[in-house]
């Protein structure tokens, strides 16, 4: 459903004398440090279900996104090419994308809403099928 995948950016996590943890994208040069192997979650596999009637309205497109989610960008740049008007929230910087996220039980990025239609992931098809039914 969904695939965790590396993130690029190194993040380190380091102990100070004081025992206050510390964490950084440059190791520290006088203390042990480990390593951090962070994962994003992002919807890989496009899968339809249905949301329940306090989300979403016929033919509206609502999206929960991220800003560094190479998926989400893809549904964005196809959106604005084929003229259809839709609304986003950051997962990370709204407060309503959060909240959101969480009432729906977001496990990765994006989440599209037609109407009362949820797509976890994005795919032309598969927008295409819940969109212009």
């Amino acid at each position: 459903m969904f695939s965790s995948t590396p993130i690029g950016a190194e993040i380190y996590k380091w102990f100070d004398g004081d025992g206050k943890v510390h964490f950084g994208d440059q190791p520290p040069s006088a203390a042990n440090f480990e390593r951090l192997d962070l994962r994003i979650n992002t919807y890989t596999n496009p899968e339809t279900t249905d949301v329940g009637k306090d989300f979403g309205v016929v033919n509206e497109v609502t999206m929960y996104g991220a800003s560094w989610c190479a998926v989400c960008k893809t549904a964005r740049k196809y959106f604005r090419a084929k003229g259809i008007t839709f609304v986003e929230y950051d997962i990370e910087k709204s407060r309503k994308g959060k909240r959101d996220f969480k009432i729906l039980g977001g496990k990765g990025v994006p989440i599209i809403l037609v109407g009362g239609k949820r797509l976890n992931g994005f795919s032309e098809e598969s927008f295409e099928k819940l969109y212009y039914r």
